[in-house]
């Protein structure tokens, strides 16, 4: 009798190490020369999301904010 071959469970896909590899953007395999992204536009992207505001760091008001809105008052 031969020993029986391990099968996958149903849905579980074999781990692979490019699946940890994909672009921060849109998913795609990462390119070494735009790490964490696929390309220049995807970094692009990544960049104008910064410049916009559309990604923040959460924190309190600076010490600076205040003085300067408390000289406005």
């Amino acid at each position: 009798m031969s020993a029986p071959t391990a099968r996958p469970r149903s849905g579980a896909k074999p781990a692979l190490a490019s699946d940890a590899k994909t672009c921060a953007i849109c998913g795609k395999p990462r390119d070494q020369r735009y790490d964490p992204f696929c390309s220049k536009r995807c970094a692009d992207v990544d960049l104008h999301r910064w410049l916009k505001g559309s990604y923040v760091i959460p924190g309190g008001e600076s010490s600076q904010t205040q003085r300067d809105s408390e000289d406005e008052e």
